[in-house]
């Protein structure tokens, strides 16, 4: 939500369509309701799950124009995936940003089948009526880098395993780069667990098991058949992480966040991490919210903190198709009532109206008629001390003219030595000023030039300089690029033709330009 939108609705209800469950919050108190209803104080918030969606990467020529930016990518998109022609998709992106590439620009695409959206909320519209957002699960992770609830960068993989789906998803350097769904959910698990253990199971025990039994201690007959099929599965991990960092061309990954939608007694990040050999942790994040229940979905907290995320803080990605009815005013019937009802009161108050202006202005009439006679006597006698006062003032003005003229002159001479002697920019404090800034988005400065130009008959003077930037990220001196445009706009112009990355050094380079105005 904005911060507009946040001071609207007073509560945030967050939707697991796949389990049927719901959380209501208001401030930073969840409760788990079971039977919710439509409020117009409130702000839906839901989820669709990997599997539901195809997730692919697209490059766009920076050429087209912003207006034209969604049908290109539609159409690429059917282009590229070899979509069904006869099925109308819904599709979302979110921009990636790629320094490399200086005539495109990249996007990851989100598309679905509508009539999917629409089985998969069929029963939580019955009931709500509306939902504001919708968001691939993936992008909910967003949340936890926003709210600085994970602080460190680096390259991290979270692995959540749920009913009907469980996927990897990868963030590097807090930003969105990839995700999967893999063919271990619950339902999944319990299938190949059978399998494995050579005999069918009820589904209410396997879960059971998985939930209340500890692997290290128990004794039950699963709990070998349980170890095989965890060690299948981070067998498959272990292949997909290896294709993801060869095909995005990542060094390693430096921790591994897994967690389930169940309560679980054996610790699940112990035993990633001695399978995958990568620092691993569970999803208990300390996410600011207050619950009786322990046992909400990590997903509904997830969901709670990216409604109050504003919207330059998390990513626009919404497949909601169940939108928030417009206010009475925006209606056509709304409007068409309020209509009849101003020609109603319009046609009883015109006629006492009119009677009521037409005795004013008879009254107002007589009382100016005699205001008249008084004001032409005193005009007879102003007319004649005017022509006096004209021949006077004619005289007057041509002196003023005179001082005015020597006024400007003096006080242009002024300006020009003002600006010589109070407002020349020191060149050693704007390196300080500018060092400072350097330094707070971790920019190194490598060399520092200065130079002036003489004022011509067809250009002002000019004072230059330019900064040598070194980072570890290209990011961070974007970022400080804008920031210092936008703080010294009006006093300083900043520029930077290209960010160059030297792969021995493992930096980010990139000449800074900095015009005094």
């Amino acid at each position: 939500m904005s911060k507009k939108e946040q001071h609207s609705f007073s509560s945030v209800l967050s939707i697991n369509p796949y389990k049927n469950t719901y959380v209501s919050a208001v401030a930073t108190s969840l409760n788990v309701t079971t039977s919710p209803t439509y409020s117009k104080e409130q702000y839906v918030i839901s989820y669709l799950n990997t599997k539901s969606f195809i997730n692919s990467h697209i490059v766009i020529s920076k050429n087209i124009p912003d207006e034209d930016l969604y049908d290109a990518i539609y159409n690429k998109a059917y282009d590229e995936l070899g979509l069904d022609q006869a099925i109308m998709y819904q599709i979302e992106y979110i921009e990636t940003y790629n320094s490399l590439d200086q005539d495109n620009r990249s996007f990851h695409v989100f598309i679905i089948d509508p009539l999917l959206v629409n089985d998969v909320f069929k029963n939580a519209v019955e009931k709500i009526k509306y939902i504001d957002y919708i968001i691939p699960s993936p992008l909910l992770l967003k949340s936890l880098y926003s709210r600085e609830i994970i602080q460190d960068s680096g390259v991290h993989c979270f692995i959540y395993f749920q009913e009907n789906d469980t996927f990897i998803t990868i963030y590097n350097n807090k930003e969105f780069v990839y995700t999967k769904s893999i063919n271990y959910s619950f339902l999944q698990m319990h299938e190949r667990f059978c399998e494995i253990y050579g005999e069918m199971v009820e589904y209410e025990d396997f879960i059971r098991f998985l939930s209340n039994e500890d692997l290290k201690t128990t004794n039950n007959s699963y709990k070998t058949d349980i170890i095989k099929l965890y060690k299948e599965i981070f067998a498959n991990i272990n292949d997909i992480l290896t294709y993801v960092k060869r095909a995005l061309d990542i060094d390693k990954i430096d921790c591994i966040y897994i967690d389930t939608q169940l309560h679980t007694v054996t610790k699940i990040d112990e035993m990633a991490e001695v399978e995958l050999s990568i620092k691993s942790s569970s999803f208990d994040f300390d996410y600011g919210l207050k619950s009786e229940d322990n046992h909400i979905d990590h997903f509904h907290y997830l969901m709670q903190i990216y409604a109050t995320l504003p919207e330059n803080e998390r990513y626009e990605c919404n497949f909601t198709t169940y939108h928030r009815p417009p206010k009475f005013t925006q209606r056509d019937s709304g409007r068409a009532i309020l209509l009849a009802v101003a020609s109603l009161v319009l046609a009883f108050i015109y006629p006492v109206s009119y009677w009521t202006l037409t005795y004013a202005q008879s009254l107002q009439y007589k009382l100016l008629e005699e205001e008249y006679q008084n004001v032409h006597n005193i005009k007879i006698t102003r007319e004649a001390t005017i022509k006096s006062k004209e021949a006077e003032k004619e005289s007057v003005s041509n002196l003023l003219a005179q001082a005015q003229q020597e006024y400007v002159d003096k006080k242009n001479t002024l300006i020009k030595i003002h600006d010589v002697k109070v407002n020349y920019p020191m060149k050693a404090n704007l390196l300080q000023i500018l060092t400072k800034e350097f330094n707070s988005y971790d920019v190194k400065l490598e060399t520092a030039f200065y130079s002036e130009a003489e004022k011509t008959d067809k250009s002002e003077a000019s004072k230059e300089f330019k900064f040598g930037l070194v980072s570890s990220s290209d990011k961070k001196i974007t970022d400080m690029i804008k920031y210092l445009t936008k703080t010294y706009e009006g006093k300083f112009h900043f520029s930077i033709n290209e960010i160059s990355y030297k792969i021995e050094e493992k930096l980010y380079f990139g000449e800074l330009k900095v015009n005094l105005l």
